[in-house]
């Protein structure tokens, strides 16, 4: 049996190589969603009118994808992972527009 070397891994991409990230970047993130998360509890306070769910859902998609990159490793992960990430978020971005459009055209307390 005559085994190759795969640099690219295209044969078995599950067997990549695992990216180990230290506790310096995990700091760096925790610090980061709790300011993620005062700016949500600030932004509460403020009133911005129909704009309040809009800051609240942004900050939100923000912290999502701070998740999504480094907790659920997509930041080190081959580019096919990645287009799939963006393509679903991507999707997630359509629909919360789509939710957003109809919540701000109601004429609320006109009735």
């Amino acid at each position: 049996m005559s085994e190759h070397h795969d640099p690219s891994n295209v044969t078995n991409p599950e067997h990549a190589e695992h990216h180990i990230v230290g506790p310096k970047t995990y700091i760096i993130i925790f610090a980061t969603l709790l300011t993620f998360t005062g700016l949500t509890v600030a932004a509460a306070f403020v009133n911005l009118g129909i704009f309040n769910p809009i800051v609240a859902l942004l900050i939100a998609s923000i912290k999502a994808v701070i998740v999504m990159l480094f907790f659920m490793h997509v930041y080190y992960q081959s580019k096919l992972v990645k287009m799939t990430v963006v393509a679903g978020f991507f999707t997630f971005l359509i629909l919360i527009t789509m939710t957003l459009t109809d919540y701000i055209s109601r004429a609320w307390g006109m009735w």
